[in-house]
C-alpha cells in the first residue's frame, strides 16, 4: 500500500515541472495522471532563494506568457572591447523569474485532483521491497513518512560525483535602475570580458536589459572557489561604473549563486524506485551552467514514459558526445591551456550563433561538432584530449571559500 503513487522531493524547476507534466492527463491515448505528492522544504535556508533562469528556444514556448523579457540579438565583448553581435533566429534568448514560473505552474496544477503538497524537511529516501519511503520532519518537528511507488529527488547532492575537473560558476547580480538610458533593450550581453581576470579561471559581465534604464547586471567567474559578498559587489560597482559608464543607479534587487561545472557522472537511478532529476540528475550543462531547458526535456520524457506505462527512468539530459566535449573544454580551461576570453569570443565570432546555441543544447550533428571544434585552439585541445583518459576521477570537495553561495 502506498500513500501516493509518485513523491517528488523539492519544489524547484525540476520538481514543479515534473509534477505538472505527470498531472497533465490531456494527452491523446494517455492514461490518467498518477497521484503526485510534492514535498517542499519549509521556509528557511533549505528552500532556494528567488532566482532567474535563461534559455533559448523558438517563439511560442509554453512559458512565453510569463517571461520577464526575451531578446533576438545577443552580444559577446572581448577584453579589448571588440563586439560580436548575432541573431540566432529562429531562436530567442528568454529570461524567466522563478517566482513567475512557480506561480504559472501552480495555477495549472491547482485544478488537478491528482496533486497535493506537503511541507517537510526531508532527511532521506529509503528503498522498500516495492517502492520507497520519504522520511523527514515538519516545521513543527513532527515525523513524516511518505510511501510511494516512485520517488524523484531533486535536492542538490551533498557531494559531487567523482570527476577529473571541477570548476565553479559563481556569480552575483544586481537588478538596477539608472537615471539615464544606458542599456539597449534589444540586445542581451552573454559575456563581456572587460572585467579584471582572476589568477585562475575567467570572469565576465552579463547584462540582460529589460528597458533602456533597467537591467539585470551580473558579475560571473569560472574558478575553483567562490568570493565573499563584498568582492562580488566591488566587482559589480567597477563594472557598472568604469566599464558600462552607467552613472547614478539604484539597486532594486539581487541574486547570487554557485553552479558546479564538472565532468562527473551524475546517477539518475539510485534505487529500483528512486530517481534523481534536475541538477541532481545531471541536467546542468557542464560547459555553460545552463539547466532549465534540459530540465524541461528530462521531465517531459519521464512523464511520457509514465503515461505510456513504462518505467519512468530519467533519460540522460545531454548526449554522451556533448559531455565528452565539455570534459575537454573544462580541463583545458582549468589547466590554463586556453584563454577563456579568446576561446569564447572566437567561437561566437566564427560560428553562426544559431548553430552555436544548438551545439550548446546538444542538437548538432557530428560534422557540425567537428567544424565547431576547428574554431577552438586546436593544439591545446588535442593535448587535453590525449591527457583525459589517463586522469583519475576523484571526489573533489566544493571549495566554497568565504562565501556560501546564498544572497
Amino acid at each position: 500500500m502506498y500513500d501516493t503513487e509518485v513523491a517528488i522531493v523539492g519544489a524547484g524547476a525540476a520538481g514543479l515541472s515534473l509534477a505538472y507534466r505527470l498531472c497533465d492527463a490531456a494527452k491523446p491515448g494517455g492514461r490518467l495522471g498518477p497521484e503526485v505528492t510534492l514535498v517542499d522544504a519549509p521556509p528557511g535556508p533549505l528552500r532556494p532563494p528567488e532566482r532567474t533562469w535563461c534559455f533559448w528556444e523558438e517563439p511560442g514556448g509554453e512559458y512565453d506568457g510569463v517571461l520577464a523579457a526575451s531578446w533576438d540579438r545577443l552580444r559577446v565583448r572581448g577584453a579589448g572591447g571588440a563586439e560580436v553581435v548575432g541573431q540566432p533566429a529562429p531562436l530567442r534568448y528568454k529570461m524567466l523569474r522563478s517566482r513567475d514560473f512557480e506561480a504559472a505552474v501552480e495555477r495549472r496544477l491547482g485544478p488537478s485532483p491528482f496533486f497535493r503538497r506537503l511541507t517537510a524537511d526531508v532527511a532521506d529516501v529509503a528503498e522498500l521491497p516495492q517502492g520507497a519511503e520519504v522520511r523527514g520532519t515538519t516545521a513543527g518537528g513532527e515525523p513524516v513518512r511518505l510511501r510511494a511507488r516512485w520517488v524523484f529527488d531533486s535536492r542538490p547532492p551533498q557531494r559531487l560525483p567523482p570527476a577529473r575537473t571541477v570548476l565553479l560558476q559563481h556569480f552575483r547580480g544586481w537588478f538596477v535602475r539608472t537615471e539615464r538610458p544606458v542599456f539597449d533593450p534589444a540586445v542581451a550581453d552573454l559575456m563581456d570580458f572587460r572585467t579584471p581576470q582572476p589568477a585562475h579561471g575567467l570572469s565576465f559581465g552579463y547584462v540582460l536589459p529589460t528597458g533602456p534604464d533597467e537591467a539585470l547586471v551580473e558579475y560571473t567567474e569560472f574558478s575553483p572557489a567562490v568570493l565573499a559578498r563584498e568582492e562580488y559587489e566591488q566587482a559589480l560597482r567597477h563594472y557598472l561604473g568604469e566599464v558600462l559608464k552607467a552613472g547614478p543607479y539604484e539597486v532594486t534587487g539581487a541574486e547570487q549563486g554557485v553552479i558546479p561545472m564538472s565532468d562527473g557522472r551524475y546517477p539518475r537511478r539510485v534505487g529500483q524506485s528512486v530517481f534523481r532529476i534536475g541538477a541532481a540528475g545531471g541536467a546542468t550543462r557542464p560547459s555553460t551552467g545552463y539547466t532549465f531547458a534540459a530540465v524541461q526535456r528530462q521531465t517531459r520524457a519521464v512523464a511520457e514514459a509514465y503515461h505510456q506505462g513504462r518505467t519512468p527512468v530519467p533519460p540522460p539530459p545531454h548526449p554522451a558526445r556533448s559531455r565528452a566535449m565539455d570534459a575537454v573544454m573544462l580541463r583545458a580551461l582549468d589547466s590554463g591551456r586556453v584563454d577563456g576570453d579568446r576561446f569564447f569570443t572566437g567561437l561566437f565570432e566564427h560560428v553562426p550563433m544559431e548553430r552555436l546555441l544548438r551545439f550548446l543544447d546538444g542538437h548538432t550533428r557530428m560534422r557540425e561538432d567537428f567544424a565547431i571544434g576547428l574554431r577552438t585552439p586546436v593544439l591545446p585541445m588535442l593535448r587535453t584530449v590525449a591527457e583525459l583518459p589517463w586522469l583519475r576521477r576523484r571526489s573533489l570537495p566544493l571549495r566554497t571559500g568565504p562565501g556560501d553561495g546564498r544572497p
